[in-house]
């Protein structure tokens, strides 16, 4: 006779129902999240599907996860494996799709100065060492430094015939995909362009690049409202903006008129990135000068109601990081900054997660 107490999958399922995914505020279970579920020998096991492999919850995930299982009789127990599908961005009408590419954010500021490229390739690096397969394109046409942060400068760019037109080969550089105007022309060429030219070269970068299967695209933007911003605004359906500033007013009044460009555009803004938020002398670690004044960031936030995602403090080594090519969440994955990039990525991932399966 059948021990009808006995564990099963379908029990499994069943407590499971309960555990919710706590950014979406949905069951695990109903978000098809919980796959392959299986019993042997009172040992349980199943596949946990997370929406982006940087989820900053995992672990709480997991943990919750295996408390209802183990409420059962009979397991003795849990075994999780955990991997990620990352959603698609929903299409927008009139704008097209980059093929392969799920969802494409960009990283933007008023002003130059305030550490937007850094925030950008740092971004990409913590989301692409959590296991995302990443890209990037340096928008930043004028002033495209982007190569010189991730060890590219002397990267060759292949530009293949095919029957569509040239595609591009992408650099790559500790797994992250790259095109950039400074692949095109010499070291001390400058970029005399006007808008229209601006406008199809960015075009290209979006549709004549193999990117193969990404699932983020990081588009460092020039400083300012001006042609970059609009082109890919108008040109591609967008996961959202990050928008970087320091602290100071005459960063904040520059930052405030490019975050309301992208409301007025229609491109969701995932919100604020205050960098160089305070200075850690090497000698003082413990020490903090508000070089730049200090809640401006947190301002701004509040009053354009949107969120603040992190504030990044001033470090000698993330300067370094960009002079040399190793950008800081590799050189110095345990500094005050690197930590602070982390935790934007992920914060960025989650919400990107969050539009893309609620919208």
């Amino acid at each position: 006779m059948p021990d009808i107490l006995a564990p099963t999958p379908e029990k499994i399922l069943e407590v499971l129902q309960p555990v919710q995914d706590p950014e979406l505020q949905k069951s695990l279970v109903d978000l098809n999240m919980i796959r392959n579920v299986a019993i042997q020998d009172g040992v349980a096991r199943f596949t946990l599907v997370l929406t982006t492999p940087a989820c900053p919850l995992r672990e709480m995930i997991v943990d919750d996860c295996k408390k209802a299982v183990q409420t059962l009789p009979g397991i003795k127990a849990v075994e999780v494996e955990v991997t990620a599908e990352t959603p698609q961005q929903k299409s927008v009408p009139d704008r097209t799709d980059v093929p392969g590419v799920k969802n494409i954010i960009a990283v933007s500021s008023g002003k130059g100065g305030v550490g937007k490229s850094t925030v950008a390739v740092n971004i990409a690096m913590a989301l692409a060492q959590s296991g995302a397969s990443v890209g990037m394109i340096d928008a930043d046409i004028y002033g495209p430094n982007v190569p010189t942060m991730l060890g590219l400068e002397d990267a060759v760019v292949e530009v293949r015939k095919e029957a569509q037109g040239d595609v591009m080969e992408p650099a790559i550089a500790q797994g992250i995909k790259l095109v950039s105007m400074g692949f095109l022309i010499d070291k001390d060429q400058p970029v005399i362009w006007r808008g229209p030219m601006l406008n199809g070269i960015i075009r290209q970068f979006l549709y004549q690049v193999d990117w193969g299967t990404l699932d983020y695209l990081i588009v460092d933007l020039p400083p300012g409202t001006g042609d970059a911003q609009l082109t890919l605004a108008q040109a591609v359906p967008m996961a959202g903006v990050v928008i970087v500033s320091t602290p100071q007013t005459v960063a904040l009044l520059d930052a405030r008129k490019g975050l309301r460009m992208f409301q007025q555009l229609g491109v969701p803004v995932l919100g604020v990135v205050e960098n160089m938020s305070y200075f850690i002398p090497p000698d003082r670690p413990d020490t903090r000068y508000d070089i730049f004044g200090s809640g401006g960031g947190e301002k701004i936030a509040q009053e354009l109601g949107v969120p603040l995602i992190g504030c990044v403090p001033l470090e000698i080594p993330v300067r370094e990081g960009g002079d040399n090519g190793h950008p800081i969440v590799v050189s110095g994955p345990s500094s005050e900054s690197a930590k602070a990039f982390q935790a934007i990525a992920q914060d960025v991932a989650a919400k990107v997660s969050v539009a893309a399966l609620t919208c």
